[in-house]
Formats: structure tokens, sequence, C-alpha cells
């Protein structure tokens, strides 16, 4: 079991059951996947000859940083503006769940946003009203798996916490709970 499930069954849901006036624990806001979303579409519609190697690297690179196969997501319909055709791949998606999502979230907190220049947290207007948080990161160079020197793409992400909080306040208890660097409230 990852440190943070075990912080999470032991002291946050405790903690949450008393500060939201829960009657049993299962009421508590938990997370339930980590959905983690690449445009490659830049690369894979203008040059089509360099359109395999682009997508094993970056493949590549998105299996080391969540440990798991990315899914090729295609255009659902051509058009002719973006010299795109249906069925082209346009990104790349990974969803986590249980262990692999913990996993996961400890080294987006530990490890990842300390890295990121001139973080001051993430914004609290990134939550949207069910709870769920979106964040989008500008390269993957961040992730201490992957090193710049090896890596021929730079591509950013966007990284979104879908939890099973019923309103954005719980949401938000849920991830400063966990150790997720929130921006204060303006007061």
């Amino acid at each position: 079991m990852t440190f943070l499930k075990e912080k999470y069954k032991e002291e946050i849901v405790p903690e949450l059951k008393k500060e939201l006036e829960l009657k049993n624990q299962m009421e508590c806001p938990r997370m339930e996947k980590i959905v983690v979303n690449v445009g490659i579409g830049r690369w894979t519609t203008k040059d089509s000859s360099r359109k395999n190697e682009v997508i094993k690297n970056i493949s590549g690179d998105l299996m080391t940083i969540t440990g798991q196969k990315p899914e090729i997501r295609p255009a659902k319909k051509s058009v002719s503006g973006f010299s795109l055709r249906e069925g082209t791949p346009v990104g790349m998606r990974v969803t986590l769940r249980g262990k692999r999502m913990y996993h996961f979230l400890e080294r987006l907190i530990y490890s990842v946003f300390p890295r990121i220049r001139d973080f001051q947290g993430i914004k609290i207007s990134a939550i949207d009203k069910g709870g769920n948080l979106t964040v989008g990161l500008q390269d993957q160079i961040v992730f201490p798996e992957i090193s710049a020197d090896n890596t021929d793409f730079f591509f950013g992400m966007e990284i979104t916490f879908v939890n099973s909080a019923r309103n954005k306040e719980e949401g938000l208890l849920l991830l400063r709970k966990l150790g997720v660097p929130m921006q204060k409230e303006k007061e």
C-alpha cells in the first residue's frame, strides 16, 4: 500500500467525516481516477512521414511517467482547414486507478510540483463545480524519470483528478488533505 493511500484511510477519512459531519465513512469524498491527456496532433497531421516515430517516442515517455501504456485517440471527424483526416491520431490518454493512481499522485505532489519553476500552487479556480481538478503541465521534463537529453519531442499534458466529491468545497478539502499544493483563498 502506498503512503498516500494509507494516510487517506488512517487520517484523512476520520477528519473528513468529522469536518463534513458525515454519518458513514463511505460518504467521504475519495479519489476515483487520474486521467493524463497529451495532444500529438501538431506532429502527426503535418508531417505524416514521422508519425510512427512521434507516436512511439511520446508513448514511451508517457509510459515511463505513468507506468501504464497510453491509449491512442483518433480524430472523430475530418477538418480540411487543419489538414486533419478522420482516424488520424491526435492524442493519447492514460487512465490511472487504484494503486497506480496513488503512486502517481504521490510522485506528482512530492517530486514534480516542487521541480516546477516559480510554482506558487494550483489555483482554486482550476476546480470545477463537481470538485474535480484539472492541471496543465508545459512539458514532460519536470518528471524526474525523463531526461531532456534523451527525448526528441517535448510535449505538455493535462492531468485531471476525478473524485467523488459532491461540490467544489468538498473537492478542495479532499485535495488539501491529500497534500495537493493549492493556493490560498483571497480574502
